[in-house]
């Protein structure tokens, strides 16, 4: 299901369309087959320092809609869906680092870092291998 709802966020990144539209896309896709997801955690903007903004969620919200954003060609994005088999809330376990979710089921989290481009994405991180000029 993870995997899944990180192609269709793919196979719908283009520019002038709102992050919003694939947020609800994904989030859609994971509740209706009965999972849920975490909101604690999303993707973000790649450039020069760690998780830059913007934040890239993988649902729709009142917050996330007053960050929405519209794609456009040159954004380098982290999409990162995290999908529960139970409840969606999360915890961190005493040493800072470990998360799991409350309700103790599983959950999976995959990740793409993408390009948008003028005629819609490049997955950068999909194993191929860089051509060196």
């Amino acid at each position: 299901m993870t995997r899944e709802t990180l192609t269709l966020a793919i196979q719908n990144v283009r520019p002038d369309r709102k992050w919003s539209d694939i947020a609800r896309l994904m989030q859609w896709n994971v509740e209706h087959n009965g999972f849920s997801v975490v909101r604690e955690f999303v993707g973000h903007g790649i450039g020069r320092t760690m998780h830059e903004d913007p934040k890239v969620p993988n649902f729709v919200s009142a917050e996330q809609m007053r960050g929405d954003f519209k794609l456009r060609a040159g954004m380098t994005l982290a999409l990162e869906p995290m999908v529960v088999m139970g409840r969606r809330d999360v915890a961190l376990m005493d040493d800072q680092w470990t998360v799991i979710t409350e309700d103790r089921s599983a959950a999976a989290h995959f990740e793409h870092t993408v390009a948008v481009t003028p005629h819609g994405v490049d997955v950068l991180t999909d194993g191929r291998m860089p051509v060196l000029l």
